[in-house]
């Protein structure tokens, strides 16, 4: 055995020598050593093994002791052989047998690891269990985590700037917070944003959209159920997001569409903590910080009893309005830049923005906000043909359109002056007209190209036919 035995009877004195040969001789794995005849050497731990020094692994197959031997067709190939081996006697063992060469490169040894494959499969299954509950939490936090555009506020204007301070200190506490503001404004931003700032960081973020989901699917998606709870539901019960959020952050969106039987189901959780599934009995205790947003007017929904006052300053202990994108013009340009760097990155582009296109941004006065924003520069990166992005815009009346223009475009003032179809004809044209210069006047390859018979090319532009 590769035991000091007197050293380690020394440290440890209370227990005897054969009391340390036992603990060795009974650990459920083993080493063995044989030679390139399968003679076995020496054991080094296992009482299975412990009686077989100086017999043959070939003898011991032959008898059938064994269905296979990893250390032969480790002798024979030289090369490492890692397998399960059972004996007749029941007992399953995982085997790496690596052998060890001469100088001549010929196999002078073996040696054998046997490891106790009950044992072996206990640890691949707590393993299992440990990745299985890092993977769930970890998936549901990619999953919700949809926006890629969502991973920092921009903050050039000082009205983002004091909010900005403000979700810092928020941040380090468990404090509600209810984000109110416009559609598009970034709400989810801030929210993701305190998250990060905050010692749950390391926690899942979870966002609800309240107005996403069927009014009697809240109870079991907000608490979960229990198997068997009602029809049509999973077999094993299912988790609620409550659970799921433990330790972390739970972000509820759109919370003025939330039901008012909800919402008191709602304020016993945030006054206790505690929660139950649905068609349970057992109560749970759950450590949530909540962060609620909406762009409706909570007040005036309390006035007409649509929200309830209890749930409402339980959820706005800390309240922060974010203003609309038209009134932090100062945000537009580094937004619109942020943005346009994330595409071009994304998609290995190198689009730019006209001096034209960034006088537009600042006379629009984006009803969408930050994601308007957002979802003009992708479409205008993705569909221009050339690397300057162009904007115009339009007044009519107190309204304003924003005309997104392009190399094969004509004035889009003269819209107004024509018909649709007189329109659309000049626009293919114009468009054909291009595709064919980029073709060096091939006509079929501009007709691959834009999908059309070559006829069509013909018809519409004055081409020389060959």
């Amino acid at each position: 055995m590769i035991v000091n035995e007197e050293q380690v009877s020394t440290e440890l004195g209370s227990y005897e020598q054969t009391d340390l040969r036992r603990i060795v001789n009974e650990h459920a794995n083993s080493i063995s050593v044989m030679d390139k005849d399968g003679n076995v050497l020496m054991v080094f731990m296992g009482s299975s093994v412990a009686n077989l020094v100086g017999t043959n692994i070939r003898k011991m197959s032959e008898h059938g002791l064994y269905q296979w031997s990893p250390c032969l067709e480790a002798i024979e190939t030289g090369k490492g052989v890692l397998g399960t081996v059972s004996s007749k006697y029941g007992v399953d063992q995982i085997v790496s047998a690596t052998p060890i060469m001469d100088e001549n490169g010929d196999v002078a040894l073996v040696v054998d690891v046997a490891l106790d494959k009950k044992l072996i499969d206990q640890y691949l299954d707590t393993i299992k269990k440990g990745e299985h509950s890092k993977r769930f939490k970890t998936s549901v936090e990619y999953l919700s985590n949809h926006d890629d555009f969502a991973d920092s506020p921009v903050a050039e204007s000082e009205q983002m700037q004091r909010i900005i301070k403000a979700c810092d200190r928020v941040a380090k506490t468990d404090s509600a917070v209810m984000l109110t503001g416009e559609s598009g404004t970034g709400k989810e931003v801030l929210a993701r944003y305190i998250h990060r700032k905050s010692h749950r960081s390391s926690e899942p973020f979870i966002p609800i959209n309240c107005a996403a989901i069927p009014h009697d699917l809240l109870e079991s998606e907000f608490f979960g159920y229990v198997k068997g709870a009602f029809t049509g539901a999973n077999t094993q019960g299912k988790p609620g997001l409550f659970e799921i959020a433990d330790k972390g952050t739970l972000f509820l969106d759109e919370i003025g569409e939330l039901p008012l039987d909800m919402q008191s189901k709602l304020l016993r959780v945030l006054e206790s903590g505690e929660i139950k599934r649905v068609g349970g009995t057992a109560i749970k205790k759950t450590d949530v910080r909540l962060i609620s947003a909406t762009n409706q007017d909570l007040k005036e929904m309390m006035s007409k009893n649509l929200f309830r006052i209890d749930v409402y300053y339980r959820l706005s202990v800390i309240p922060l309005n974010v203003p609309p994108l038209r009134e932090r013009s100062d945000d537009i340009l580094a937004l619109a830049k942020k943005f346009l760097n994330q595409i071009n990155t994304k998609y290995a582009f190198n689009k730019i923005l006209t001096k034209s296109a960034i006088q537009a941004f600042f006379e629009y006065r984006w009803p969408g906000n930050v994601r308007e924003l957002r979802n003009v520069i992708e479409r205008l990166a993705i569909t221009s043909n050339g690397n300057e992005l162009h904007f115009e815009v339009n007044s009519f009346g107190n309204s304003q359109e924003l005309c997104e223009t392009s190399e094969f475009s004509p004035d889009m003032n003269s819209i107004h002056r024509e018909t649709l179809k007189d329109f659309l004809d000049r626009v293919g044209v114009e468009y054909i007209k291009k595709i064919l210069a980029e073709s060096n006047g091939r006509v079929s390859e501009a007709a691959r190209r834009l999908g059309i018979h070559r006829t069509v090319i013909y018809k519409k532009v004055k081409v020389k036919q060959n």
